[in-house]
């Protein structure tokens, strides 16, 4: 038997936030300034693995979304290349190397989590 599947979960807000929460140092400070995005209500931070594994609300919710943006930790742009892969077109996407933020020497300080969100807010302000 499957577990069952709370759909309240996949509900709620039209800016969605997805981040690459790989296992590099540039990955890790994209996932934790999404995670204070979210907290500080910029929009809410939503599941990439789910838009990789093909799971139907993440997809849903995601191609229903109002604002969708995209941190990515390094030029391999995982959260990128797994919406496009999807269709998914209308996202606004940003990469911590290309802040100035070295994969494999950035460490996870305040100020580098600070550099992410401060780039994320204004291009959200710029387009929304």
């Amino acid at each position: 038997m499957s577990p069952s599947h709370d759909s309240t979960a996949c509900s709620g807000s039209n800016k969605l936030i997805f981040a690459c929460s790989g296992a590099a140092d540039v990955g890790a400070l994209a996932d934790k300034a999404a995670r204070e995005l979210s907290q500080e209500g910029f929009g809410r931070m939503f599941c990439s693995a789910g838009l990789g594994g093909n799971v139907k609300p993440i997809l849903k919710t995601t191609q229903e979304a109002e604002t969708i943006v995209a941190l990515d930790g390094c030029p391999l742009d995982c959260v990128k290349n797994s919406l496009d892969s999807l269709s998914i077109a209308n996202y606004l996407h940003m990469r911590a190397t290309d802040l100035g933020l070295d994969k494999g020497s950035s460490e996870i300080t305040p100020d580098n989590v600070n550099t992410i969100k401060d780039k994320v807010k204004e291009i959200m302000k710029l387009h929304f």
